[in-house]
């Protein structure tokens, strides 16, 4: 809470997480992981480090998304972070979108949706559907680079072949 007594949006974030138990998330399947690209033979509950390596992702930035309440990471007797299959999908998940350009702030609000159950489900998919037309849109603005790109490449004689 601020000198204005407002809670951030931060603290609200962590205020929901702890008010709504996160659902169970049904486990990842074989064709869901190849489509994230990460490898099936990861071990069912893995370290920060081998999460980082195995989504190119820093432990920075891990630990970044559970100071801002988008992962829920349990601890081991140690204290040490441990991250099962489905916190590492969510952890793809949230890697996906913002590699999408989804702004952090819009994921954030995505996972509060979660966290307060089922009855979100229409404001997610709502959510979920402007950000698929917006990606779409972006597609097309690319295809429409990559035109341009190959007809300068092909006027200077170069091969536009990929």
């Amino acid at each position: 809470m601020n000198t204005t007594g407002v809670l951030s949006s931060s603290d609200r974030r962590h205020a929901l997480a702890e008010r709504y138990e996160a659902p169970e998330l049904k486990p990842m399947d074989h064709e869901l992981l190849q489509l994230l690209e990460l490898p099936d033979d990861l071990p069912d509950v893995l370290t920060i480090a081998e999460v980082a390596e195995a989504t190119g992702l820093t432990a920075h930035t891990l630990r970044y998304y559970e100071r801002t309440g988008l992962l829920t990471v349990a601890r081991d007797e140690a204290g040490h972070r441990t991250y099962d299959r489905e916190t590492l999908g969510r952890v793809v998940f949230i890697t996906r979108l913002r590699l999408s350009d989804m702004p952090i702030s819009t994921i954030s609000h995505y996972m509060e949706l979660v966290y307060q159950g089922e009855s979100t489900a229409p404001q997610r998919l709502a959510l979920m559907l402007e950000h698929r037309a917006t990606i779409q849109r972006r597609l097309r603005e690319l295809q429409a680079a990559l035109a341009v790109t190959d007809y300068k490449i092909a006027t200077y004689g170069g091969d536009c072949t990929p």
